[in-house]
């Protein structure tokens, strides 16, 4: 009898392709997936999944853990959710190439971009690069639980290139395009996996100011897209507007059928963009059928931000009683927000936006006043909440100002109250759209932003939500069945950036495994945990039901917890599959 390194027992397997589910066992040998079906031999180590569903591990197209990546071999909490490979670099921020003079300025910009707190990267990053090479050497050195790849940003390659000529609204020099294309075509060839950028006035850095590439031309960044297509491969990644008169989906047309390389873009619905998710699906497939391949990232819930006296934003930011106090240690804060005087004090009073920026003055308004769109987070709360569930609707059961509800919800638990406000993607108070789009060839699930907005958004557990609610709990609409949900978020995701060595459960593929007790598949409360470097905050979220968590087959979550186990590393380029033989 063959000897394997691991076997998986009996599970219900949902390989990945969409296929039906079957019965079975998973054998693994030196990291790879040895035998799939009736499997005779023994093994080092066997785990019993009957009654569990057996998927590949999931691949997160869409990251922020840039900064993370070179200090935390866990990776949470994206690993915490079967996630076995990150995609990061995304929306055009990232920490490399980054000259030593530039090191603050990449920071704010991420800061700002991506709330995460700029104490934390600044403790926590090395700097050991200057070079796009020599930051995924750097990445190579430290073992994770996950894999990891990058695309090589925007912002920074601006800012290595103009130096301080990089200012809102710069235009570069065609020398300067040239060396940009160049850093670009070095980053790609040295193994990134594609080039990100963003173009939307809600990313800014941390002083306020539009991140570069929001407003260059379409010739700049076609130039960088022929950089990737001379190094062979990758992936054009971008957030925008989408306003109408930049003719975004043309040039991203042209781009795509000149290099023969997918495009792909963040589609959502939002109120900085005037194009609604309608229409930028179907301008994106007018230009697919003459022959591009451009691919829509959707999320699978709403976009939203979570608020808490803790956290980033509240619905009281703007008043003057809490501006008097938001700069005092949280035992300060709390003991004046628990104070009935302080209370009728600040709810007096008016909002003063005369700090507020201007630009998005209408999400500014969604926050402050908009107790209609909030929700009251319970502790088996429904991230496809309806109308009676908001903050308005439960205040005009209590007989009390909305206001007052909403203070009194964030008071709660000790002052550790959430109020979510899903500001994209629910505009019309349901996840109906939604539904199609995950059964279309040219959409991706994707949008996570794991290890960013750290301070309003908890959306790493996507993976989690989709099987919780969209496979098994969905009660308002239409749900999705779970090979699909599977495929889409291993396969589907993989094929993409090019992983076709993973998101497959069959022989030669990567043993990343994860075995799920679906009945027991539950998304846990979100916390605020202060472990970052210099003491930085993060929204973290967890979930019962993952019995197994499997990375080049090693063992590296039992039961939700961390074995400490770090098979994953750095992936450079795309990457095929061995196809090994079976075993006999």
């Amino acid at each position: 009898m063959a000897m394997f390194d691991l076997i998986i027992r009996g599970g219900t397997i949902v390989d990945g392709t969409g296929e039906e589910r079957f019965t079975g066992d998973v054998a693994v040998k030196d990291g790879l997936i040895a035998q799939v079906g009736d499997v005779t031999g023994n093994a080092a180590e066997e785990i019993d999944a009957t009654g569990m569903v057996v998927t590949p591990g999931f691949v997160d197209i869409h990251t922020h853990y840039d900064g993370q990546a070179t200090w935390d071999p866990e990776m949470a909490p994206s690993s915490w959710h079967g996630v076995t490979t990150v995609v990061m670099g995304n929306c055009g921020v990232g920490f490399a190439p980054a000259k030593p003079d530039r090191h603050e300025w990449l920071i704010s910009l991420m800061e700002g971009v991506e709330d995460i707190p700029g104490t934390a990267l600044a403790e926590g990053i090395t700097w050991d690069w200057e070079t796009f090479p020599e930051y995924l050497d750097a990445l190579e050195k430290m073992p994770r639980a996950v894999d990891v790849g990058t695309h090589v940003p925007h912002g920074a390659v601006r800012a290595y290139v103009l130096g301080d000529r990089e200012q809102p609204g710069a235009v570069p020099t065609n020398e300067d395009i040239a060396e940009m294309s160049r850093i670009v075509e070095e980053g790609v060839r040295a193994g990134a996996l594609g080039f990100s950028t963003s173009r939307t006035v809600l990313h800014k850095s941390v002083d306020g100011e539009l991140v570069p590439g929001t407003t260059a031309t379409k010739e700049e960044l076609i130039e960088i897209g022929r950089a990737m297509g001379r190094a062979g491969h990758g992936v054009f990644e971008m957030a925008s507007d989408l306003n109408r008169d930049w003719n975004e989906f043309e040039w991203m047309g042209n781009l795509s059928r000149e290099t023969g390389l997918p495009v792909t873009f963040a589609a959502l619905e939002s109120i900085a963009k005037e194009m609604p998710l309608k229409e930028q699906i179907e301008t994106m497939r007018a230009e697919n059928d003459n022959g591009a391949n451009i691919v829509a990232q959707i999320a699978l819930r709403g976009n939203g931000i979570i608020m808490a006296w803790q956290g980033t934003v509240n619905p009281f930011v703007y008043r003057p009683s809490w501006q008097a106090i938001s700069e005092l240690p949280w035992e300060e804060q709390k003991a004046r927000l628990l104070d009935p005087a302080f209370k009728a004090r600040l709810l007096s009073e008016s909002n003063d936006y005369s700090e507020a920026p201007m630009d998005i003055i209408g999400v500014v308004m969604v926050i402050t006043q908009g107790w209609a769109l909030q929700y009251e987070m319970d502790p088996d709360f429904d991230y496809e909440p309806d109308a009676s569930a908001s903050v308005n609707a439960r205040a005009q059961a209590a007989g009390i100002d909305p206001q007052e509800y909403a203070y009194d919800m964030l008071c709660a638990d000790d002052g550790k109250g959430f109020i979510y406000l899903p500001i994209l993607n629910y505009a019309d108070g349901n996840l109906d759209f939604l539904h199609p789009l995950q059964h279309a060839d040219d959409t991706v699930n994707s949008l996570s932003d794991g290890g960013a907005h750290c301070g309003t958004i908890c959306d790493a557990a996507s993976p989690t939500f989709m099987l919780e609610h969209w496979v098994r709990d969905r009660k308002r609409g239409d749900k999705i069945s779970l090979e699909n949900a599977i495929k889409r978020q291993c396969w589907d995701t993989a094929r993409l950036y090019g992983l076709e060595d993973r998101g497959i459960i069959a022989p030669g593929y990567l043993a990343d495994l994860n075995v799920i007790d679906m009945n027991r598949l539950k998304l846990g409360k979100p916390w605020l945990a202060f472990d970052l470097p210099a003491g930085g905050k993060r929204l973290l979220q967890k979930a019962d039901g993952y019995v197994c968590t499997i990375k080049n087959g090693h063992v590296t979550f039992r039961d939700g917890k961390w074995t400490g186990e770090t098979p994953g590393g750095l992936i450079r380029g795309p990457q095929r599959a061995e196809m090994a033989e079976a075993a006999e």
